[in-house]
């Protein structure tokens, strides 16, 4: 059996060492995570008398929104992957992860997307943001459409506007053929249905998109979290001069 700690026994200093355990024991922005639906829970726990003061409050852990932690696939990564097929493929998540990748949606968003999100005739697509919609009036986002996009949406059968556009499985089954289908490809990342957004926010700044589009595509409310891909940017073009052979005069 675990550990047992009792309401009376949270304290700021048990916060401050569970901080510090979760930042030592997860990597990337699972500390931040955590501690985030920690919070949710003990702040239900106040509200419900199960217990007086709120311990977190003055404990918290840093969101580092100035480096890209995720793996990105490249310009040339996503056609190899476009191109690749393989047997008893589900084209439902085929055609979500293609359509994220070029619009930025996450999971929670693509997947509850349906006919009357999208306006056919101005090409565009309209949605409010999962992530943000309990904590934020800033969550409507709209996206433009090309040809290709409206493609993968395709039209509803039998004129009915309220289906859902991707019928997708539970969100392990997503990243257990997205890992598949990457295996297949070739290509050695670890991609998971997230790094689809963070692909499209790198490769449309990469492409001479200014910032506060790119932002206003992903629906960031501001520009600190979009600039982590100016930087990845920035990475990805040292690391290109870096690759070439050595110059000697």
């Amino acid at each position: 059996m675990g550990l047992k700690v009792k309401p009376k026994q949270l304290s700021k200093d048990l916060m401050r060492s569970f901080t510090d355990y979760l930042i030592k024991r997860f990597t990337r922005e699972g500390a931040h995570t955590l501690y985030a639906r920690f919070k949710k829970m003990i702040l239900a726990a106040v509200e419900k008398d199960i217990i007086r003061k709120n311990p977190c409050t003055g404990v918290s852990i840093k969101k580092d929104y100035g480096q890209l932690k995720k793996d990105i696939l490249s310009q040339e990564e996503i056609m190899k992957l476009v191109a690749t097929h393989y047997d008893k493929e589900n084209p439902d998540i085929r055609r979500a992860f293609i359509f994220c990748l070029y619009s930025g949606l996450r999971w929670c968003d693509v997947k509850d997307l349906t006919y009357a999100n999208v306006d056919y005739s101005n090409k565009l697509l309209k949605f409010e943001q999962s992530k943000t919609k309990a904590h934020s009036v800033a969550n409507g986002v709209v996206i433009s459409l090309n040809d290709g996009l409206l493609a993968l949406i395709g039209q509803p059968k039998d004129g009915n506007r309220n289906q859902i556009i991707f019928l997708l499985p539970s969100h392990t089954m997503c990243l257990k053929a997205l890992r598949h289908w990457v295996a297949r490809a070739g290509i050695e990342k670890h991609i998971t249905w997230h790094c689809a957004r963070h692909s499209c926010g790198t490769n449309l700044l990469s492409n001479g998109a200014n910032i506060k589009t790119v932002a206003s595509i992903l629906g960031h409310s501001g520009l600190a979290h979009t600039e982590k891909y100016t930087r990845a940017v920035d990475s990805l073009k040292q690391a290109a001069i870096d690759s070439m052979p050595p110059l000697e005069i």
